[in-house]
């Protein structure tokens, strides 16, 4: 059975298991299975090696008699990297082994959670203390400002399990990263680093280590500053740790006899007891920095907890472009450093105030984040299901996506790293920016913070489409720049066509979620130009039907009569025809019914070989990269569109049905071993199961196929397995989500980072509409409904709030968690 994310697991078992800490925008952190915090990419930067050495949580544990000493770090003993193919989740930093050679760890470190918040239960024989350790970042679906705060929030709940007091002090410790880089390895001459300051603040009942460098100026692109607090006032601070072994020395010369009370006099002292090692001073010498220690001092009777919070904050506003973007540079940006900010910057004028937000609000916050978690667990989709589908936000949330001083989203396909090499380097944001075809497949954002998902509309329409109609498939940064028109593009050349086709199936997704006619108004005549050239260039005889050369996702030219392009074609006439109707265009509404209909005939005609459809080329059509009679895994993905949409179907059930059979027999491969990987290798082991993205049982592979044909896509098997739990067809579909959630279940792949052209890639995004396959809920604003169509208890996102509705055989109630609610229940038709 597949390991549910939410069940106890040990961390020796899920060595490869991070779950980012951070929310939309604002960078963050991963919490490893073994409780150790790694992958810091605080500036927005990606970087999953990133490493902030010294950051963490230490333990100094006492008991008096019998007599018992031990200075641990706060995890399990880090697990050697499970070294699967393209992922680097499972790496150590160096420090931090180093550090396991010479500290305690725990014996036992048990990770279980539901995204966005990690538990780590960490316990050891040699010892009655347990360790139940929680951290999140605050979430709120709907909410982007909830949802974007730039910090990490840690709860410590300590409990004696003997029968013997214990004492001790628990300590959290972060380096001043300001002015680091993101990418290059923290050591004693690290550029950036150097007139790195820490102070102490008090009050409120927090103790807080303020970090900053102002040997930058304050425009300077790595400039920051960071927080780390903890909820005791009279904590015992190092504000200007120099290492490990000053750490050592601060935690092994704490005392019950501590001088706390000095501090009712004597509030700036940062370490009231005597008998302690001397703090450092002044700014961090160059190429090095200062740790930012707070401790703090418990005493537990037997059978007692304690509960300790502490925070980590930060702020790096000035995100400048920072990636090699596609298309020709010109000679008018020199060698500008173009500014684009971060959202977050604009609320928070520094951690400082992150950090007061942080404490004012932490209740409300815990709790915001824990109505969604226990909505997810408490639905009728099941442990697994819910906590899948819970991980899907943590894309939108990874350094993948970011959103710009000017308030628009941005999103890379993914974060460089192990799986970019052969092409690019490991930091970064992989292939910028916005791509149309990659983004096609998402559906997290969308269902999540629809708003977000409506402003990427927006930047289509109003940057990046063509005057012609077309919309390039890439945005160049920031978009007052000339965007890429005429230019070669890249991955493929030409606008892609499927990007474009996604466009008009967003649109009419956007408006479901809550647009408003006055949105959909104001993007007609630009939806109307895109639809105008798809016709003129790829349907002139108006029958229907794509041909010609097809840009797609595959990084190729499409030819000929195919159906990935003519599935999604179908789907967005039919959404066009939609959307015409809302804006009271008959006339258009007519004409894209008839092509509609002459198409989804024709397409069936032409293709469908009695089990599947196929690619039928045209005389003079390329003939290389092309799949011909092959077995593509995306073949009816218009299809898949159609559902999301509620238009029914585009082609004939029972063929759609019967090509999603023929997909999952003939391209789920159990075991990859013996497997000839020509391009990049996502599926790796005898054990993995994975869905190939075309195959050719009966023979008949093309010399050159199509690009990727023998790789593992997440995406496209989220796709498929959703697809299939529309038609019905649950022993498929659950065929394909067992192999993908085997291969992520944290053992050799994260189950938070599902890898293709990057990390945390957008593709596989597509795994939110397995919610709606399973439950059958539907929101659409135009028509004011919820639809349902299945009993059980289901989560709804709307424009307005969210919550839950609970439907049985005779009635369906709907509950709002957070907002209102202004829909109205109706049974599916059918």
């Amino acid at each position: 059975m597949t390991q549910a994310l939410r069940s106890s697991i040990l961390h020796s078992e899920a060595p490869a298991l991070a779950m980012p800490i951070g929310g939309i925008g604002t960078g963050g952190f991963a919490v490893n299975a073994d409780g150790s915090l790694r992958q810091w990419q605080l500036s927005g930067m990606p970087n999953h090696r990133g490493a902030l050495p010294g950051t963490g949580f230490w333990l100094r544990l006492s008991r008096i008699e019998p007599p018992f000493d031990s200075v641990a770090m706060v995890q399990g003993r880090p697990v050697a990297d499970p070294a699967a193919s393209l992922t680097t989740d499972g790496e150590i930093p160096a420090w931090m082994s180093e550090a396991a050679d010479r500290f305690d760890t725990f014996s036992s470190a048990r990770f279980s959670g539901t995204y966005p918040i990690a538990e780590v239960a960490l316990t050891d024989e040699r010892h009655p203390l347990r360790i139940d350790m929680r951290v999140l970042n605050p979430m709120v679906p709907g909410n982007v400002e909830v949802s974007g705060i730039p910090t990490g929030m840690f709860a410590f709940t300590l409990t004696n399990t003997g029968d013997i007091p214990v004492h001790g002090t628990l300590a959290g410790s972060l380096l001043n990263a300001s002015g680091w880089d993101g990418i290059t390895p923290i050591t004693d001459r690290t550029p950036g680093l150097g007139g790195n300051v820490n102070r102490l603040r008090r009050g409120g009942g927090w103790t807080r280590v303020v970090m900053d460098n102002p040997s930058l100026t304050e425009a300077h692109q790595h400039a920051g500053q960071l927080v780390l607090a903890a909820d005791d006032e009279s904590a015992a601070v190092v504000a200007r740790c120099a290492g490990l072994e000053h750490l050592r020395a601060f935690l092994e010369s704490r005392a019950l006899n501590n001088g706390l009370s000095r501090l009712s006099v004597a509030p700036t002292l940062a370490d009231p007891q005597r008998n302690a090692p001397q703090d450092g001073a002044g700014a961090s010498p160059d190429g090095r920095s200062w740790i930012g220690v707070v401790g703090v001092p418990f005493w537990i009777e037997p059978g007692e907890s304690r509960t300790i919070r502490f925070s980590m904050s930060w702020h790096f506003p000035n995100r400048m472009v920072d990636v090699e973007q596609f298309g020709r540079s010109s000679p008018e940006w020199g060698a500008s450093s173009f500014y684009l900010g971060n959202a977050y910057g604009l609320r928070f004028i520094d951690a400082v105030d992150v950090q007061s937000a942080v404490e004012r609000d932490w209740d409300e916050l815990v709790a915001r984040t824990e109505a969604w978690t226990s909505l997810l667990r408490g639905s009728s989709f099941g442990e697994e299901t819910a906590d899948r589908l819970a991980a899907q936000a943590a894309y939108v949330r990874s350094p993948t996506c970011f959103v710009g001083a000017d308030g628009r989203f941005y999103g890379y396909e993914g974060s460089l790293g192990a799986s970019t090499t052969m092409w690019s380097g490991r930091f970064g944001g992989s292939c910028p920016l916005n791509c149309t075809h990659v983004w096609q497949y998402e559906a997290a954002l969308a269902g999540l913070w629809p708003t977000l998902e409506r402003d990427m509309r927006d930047t289509e329409f109003d940057v990046m489409q063509r005057a012609d109609g077309a919309i390039p498939h890439r945005l160049r940064v920031p978009t007052y720049l000339t965007q890429m028109g005429a230019e070669l593009i890249g991955g493929p050349e030409e606008p892609a066509l499927d990007g474009m086709l996604a466009t008009i199936l967003k649109s009419l997704r956007d408006m479901q979620r809550g647009a408003g006619e006055a949105w959909l108004s104001r993007r007609w005549e630009s939806l109307t130009r895109l639809y105008r050239h798809i016709c003129e260039r790829w349907d002139a005889d108006g029958d229907g039907v794509l041909r010609g050369i097809q840009p797609s996702t595959h990084d190729i030219d499409l030819a000929g009569v195919n159906p990935f392009m003519g599935t999604l074609w179908l789907a967005a006439l039919r959404a066009y025809e939609e959307l015409a109707l809302l804006v009271r265009d008959d006339d258009a509404a007519t004409e894209a019914r008839v092509r509609f209909e002459s198409g989804s005939r024709l397409y069936d005609e032409l293709l469908f070989d009695g089990r599947h459809y196929i690619q039928a080329l045209d005389e003079g059509d390329p003939t290389d990269f092309q799949w011909r009679t092959g077995v593509l895994s995306d073949q009816v993905i218009g299809q898949w569109w159609a559902h999301q949409l509620g238009l029914g179907h585009i082609l004939p059930a029972e063929h759609v049905r019967s090509a999603l059979r023929h997909i999952v027999a003939t391209n789920l491969r159990h075991g990859f071993a013996d497997f000839a990987h020509p391009y990049r290798v996502y599926a790796d082991s005898a054990e993995d199961v994975g869905l190939l993205m075309c195959s050719w049982p009966d023979g008949g592979r093309p010399d050159v196929p199509t690009r990727y044909a023998d790789e593992v896509w997440t995406g496209v098997e989220w796709q498929v397995a959703a697809h299939c739990l529309f038609e019905g067809l649950e022993e498929e579909g659950a065929a394909v989500l067992e192999g993908l959630w085997r291969r992520h279940d944290g053992s050799r792949r994260n189950p938070y980072n599902e890898i293709e052209c990057g990390d945390h890639y957008a593709r596989a995004m597509a795994g939110w509409t397995l919610a709606q396959a399973r439950s059958g809920v539907r929101v659409d604003h135009t028509a004011g409904v919820l639809i349902v169509d299945r009993p059980g208890r289901w989560p709804w996102i709307s424009a307005t709030g969210y919550g839950w509705v609970d439907v049985d055989e005779d009635d369906a109630v709907m509950h709002v968690v957070e907002g209102s609610n202004d829909l109205v229940v109706e049974r599916a038709r059918g």
